[in-house]
């Protein structure tokens, strides 16, 4: 492998060294450089990513020359092929690109509904909501996809190496194979429904008993080889005009069961906008991330500048009042960004003032160390939006790229539900993007603000994450996946890290709650179920243990090194190169 070290597939910590990597949770003496090259950040680049054989496309770019943007953009095409179930070329994302100054760029590529598409797109003849899984495989769910928009933009402004380049370790993976991992197989299984909906998909991952195939097959899919060889050909164009978008159009069309079919113009209108990164100020650090359409900088910082007012570092993780606190903020945040996150090309999106820190403080005020809030309602008044209520990606993969010279990419990246639609075209899942839409247009005579439009994109919870310290030095980098847990396990980290100090790998294996109304769910099987009485004692009527979908991947720096970790529930790993 082109990465120097992989300590292991179910959490890992990588430290980067130049004449090598140690593995240790807390970084040795750097090494001085073994030739006078020209000034870098850090010794080594480092790709923290779901799958090892993506972290290992990425690195492979890394040890060639390639930027932050360019290895961040050969992880995604591996996860195309390696991680089928959770994102790919078929769906979209959101972009942080940084450096080790300060400075931060987002770029947005979430998918867009076709022109036609109306309000009551997921609504039956009788106007009542369509059952989840009816809305998600087929046409209806499908948005215009936009990770390969996404990659295009960013390659523009922060590519090094050609982009055909980037394609390569993708393409051999889809051309030579790859084995089976068991995520990858109980994915198959838990989701047949989407998974072998479509004969193409079914041939590739299915045998003739209409089974997975087993654990430890080497599975090749020379129809997505082909497809990345001609957008490694040529370009986005390749995508979204011409015979592939043809294809895409005529298969999503066919399996669109009402008015509001994607068209041609809609692949070819698709855009991936910069947005305005979102900025704030937790205690001592500086953190941005993606604003709207996500709702992921929003919900963590409120969520975060609420609790300042609370000593965390003194409670630590083994506190239930502290998990308590956490809770309440979590509550109050949600209420916000349930009623006001939505597309900001559609919706006057209120990002100013719920993150200004006056209100925060107020917010944060109504939260008590020994008692739980009776009722809680989003804090800015409004006359015309109502609170939304839908489902949200759970098919979701984050990675993190930090390059030599200290560039940063931090990447979210979905198709949604697992397989997205179902439907495969070119050896690709396209994405059910759409269903993270509001379901519901209106309540109460009021619009949700999340609601289904024409060229509209859903709200999303994907939350990448980039920290700077007190120094304004880099600090850390971070992002999840798990639908609307995302910016929950993004909090989790940071109070990891920044409150209770913990190295990143221990701070990604901390336990998750997740509390965006009046039920808190703890992880199952974590020392927080123990805790549930404790809970209930503070107030909370309704706690339940559950498992979660949780997978978080990070990046920090470490007295001047990177030390990567994947999430300990996940096959995740860290490589650096």
């Amino acid at each position: 492998m082109s990465g120097k070290l992989i300590l292991g597939l179910a959490a890992s910590l990588v430290l980067s060294g130049c004449a090598g990597l140690v593995a240790t949770t807390s970084p040795t003496t750097r090494p001085e450089a073994a030739t006078p090259a020209a000034p870098a950040v850090f010794d080594a680049g480092m790709v923290s990513a779901a799958d090892p054989r993506a972290a290992e496309a990425g690195a492979t770019i890394l040890g060639r020359g390639g930027s932050a943007t360019d290895a961040a953009i050969a992880t995604m095409l591996a996860l195309t092929v390696v991680e089928p179930q959770s994102s790919g070329i078929g769906g979209g994302g959101f972009l942080l690109l940084a450096d080790a100054a300060g400075a931060v760029q987002s770029l947005d590529g979430r998918e867009t509904a076709p022109q036609a598409a109306t309000a009551d797109r997921f609504l039956d003849e009788t106007g009542k909501p369509l059952p989840f899984r009816s809305a998600v495989v087929g046409g209806r769910s499908v948005g215009v996809p936009g990770n390969i928009a996404l990659a295009a933009k960013a390659h523009a402004a922060k590519g090094r190496l050609p982009w055909a380049d980037l394609f390569q370790p993708a393409i051999q993976l889809a051309r030579d194979g790859f084995t089976l991992t068991p995520r990858g197989y109980r994915s198959l299984s838990r989701q047949p429904d989407a998974g072998a909906h479509d004969e193409e998909a079914r041939a590739i991952y299915y045998g003739a008993d209409g089974k997975p195939l087993p654990l430890g097959t080497t599975i090749r899919n020379p129809a997505l080889a082909r497809t990345l060889e001609e957008l490694a050909r040529n370009g986005p164009d390749g995508f979204y005009k011409g015979e592939l978008a043809q294809r895409i159009v005529a298969e999503v069309a066919a399996e669109t069961p009402s008015d509001g079919k994607m068209t041609e113009a809609d692949l070819a209108a698709f855009t991936a906008p910069e947005r305005p990164a979102v900025c704030g100020t937790y205690r001592v650090y500086r953190i941005c991330g993606m604003g709207p359409p996500s709702s992921g900088a929003t919900t963590v910082l409120a969520a975060l500048i609420q609790l300042e007012g609370f000593d965390l570092a003194a409670l630590g993780p083994d506190s239930p009042v502290a998990w308590h606190l956490i809770a309440e903020s979590q509550r109050l945040a949600y209420a916000d960004r349930d009623l006001f996150l939505a597309d900001p090309d559609f919706v006057d999106v209120p990002v100013a003032q719920l993150l200004d820190r006056t209100y925060l403080r107020r917010r944060g005020a109504l939260i008590q160390p020994d008692r739980t809030m009776e009722t809680v309602t989003a804090g800015l008044p409004t006359r015309t939006l109502a609170r939304g209520a839908g489902y949200e990606e759970r098919g979701t993969t984050h990675f993190v790229v930090i390059d030599r010279q200290g560039e940063v990419a931090s990447w979210t990246s979905t198709i949604e539900s697992a397989f997205g639609s179902g439907i495969m075209v070119g050896g690709f899942y396209l994405n059910n993007e759409l269903t993270d839409f509001s379901f519901v247009p209106h309540r109460d005579g009021r619009e949700v603000a999340n609601r289904v439009g024409g060229g509209k994109r859903p709200r999303s919870s994907m939350s990448p994450t980039v920290v700077y310290g007190p120094d304004g030095k880099l600090l850390l980098v971070v992002g999840a996946a798990g639908g609307a847990t995302i910016p929950v396990q993004v909090i989790r980290a940071l109070v990891g890290v920044l409150d209770w100090k913990l190295p990143v790998d221990r701070a990604l294996a901390l336990p998750v709650l997740f509390a965006p109304g009046d039920t808190v769910t703890v992880e199952q099987g974590s020392k927080l179920e123990t805790m549930i009485p404790a809970l209930r004692a503070l107030g909370h009527g309704s706690v339940r243990a559950a498992e979660m979908p949780l997978k978080t991947n990070a990046v920090q720096v470490i007295d001047g090194r990177l030390a990567g970790a994947g999430d300990p529930r996940s096959e995740g790993v860290a490589i650096a190169q």
